[in-house]
């Protein structure tokens, strides 16, 4: 599970540096491709090897997936048997098992839809049934609290618990508390932006909303602050996936 774990989190970053790379892209005005985490990876795709790369990444989401899902059943190290991080790790696992099964797709069709189309037509087939629209209130609710949460671990630098800190220098501890922090809070608040759009979706009827994290980006580069707000998030991904690597190599399993 150490294995897993430390592949996963290496994955995990590099799609998140990937992410930043293209928001700036499109903050830029130089990028119209989907922006979140199959967009990256099917960016990837368009680079000698980048195919191959993929296929890792894949692995590694999926070992990600299983030593979250091994802490939801036996214990998260540094919280012990307590639910709220177990329940974490299982909604954790369930979600990179999807990113996991998205990246083999990728790897074994260049035709696959996009993640944001795929998201609006699961709302959209939600939305058909009785209490469909609550339901999809609902969890367009806990995105934004689980982005709340994200964004409150950043500020209190809470996941520094997690980290093996006396195996490192005094500088490396400072970087990796300044990236996690900052890291940390911007992924929070995308998170939590990305919820209040499936809210929307659900309140306006209308599915289009739900298009998680790339319409969250999108949005922000139609705020008054324009591209240069879209560019700070952009940074502050960028900055978590630089944590992502720290936490690779200094996380306790």
């Amino acid at each position: 599970m150490a294995v897993l774990a430390r592949w996963g989190l290496l994955a995990r970053a590099t799609i998140y540096l990937l992410i930043g790379v293209l928001a700036i892209a499109l903050a830029a005005g130089s990028r119209q491709e989907e922006t979140d985490q199959r967009g990256a990876m099917q960016e990837l795709t368009r680079h000698t090897g980048g195919t191959l790369l993929v296929f890792v990444i894949g692995i590694g989401l999926a070992g990600y997936a299983l030593w979250r899902l091994s802490e939801a059943a036996f214990g998260v190290v540094g919280e012990g048997k307590k639910l709220g991080p177990r329940a974490q790790s299982l909604v954790r696992a369930v979600v990179y098992a999807f990113f996991a099964v998205s990246a083999f797709k990728i790897v074994g069709s260049a035709g696959i839809g996009s993640q944001a189309g795929q998201q609006e037509l699961w709302t959209a087939e939600a939305m058909q049934h009785r209490g469909g629209r609550w339901a999809v209130g609902v969890v367009g609710a806990v995105v934004v609290l689980c982005g709340l949460v994200l964004a409150g671990q950043g500020v209190r630098r809470s996941f520094l618990k997690y980290l093996d800190r006396p195996g490192m220098s005094h500088g490396t501890r400072r970087a990796v508390e300044f990236t996690g922090v900052i890291g940390n809070v911007a992924r929070g608040v995308v998170f939590a932006l990305a919820g209040v759009f499936v809210i929307r979706a659900a309140v306006d009827y209308d599915p289009r909303q739900a298009g998680g994290l790339d319409r969250a980006l999108r949005e922000l580069e139609d705020t008054p602050a324009g591209p240069w707000l879209l560019a700070l998030v952009a940074a502050g991904l960028v900055l978590f996936g630089v944590y992502g690597l720290a936490e690779a190599r200094w996380r306790r399993t």
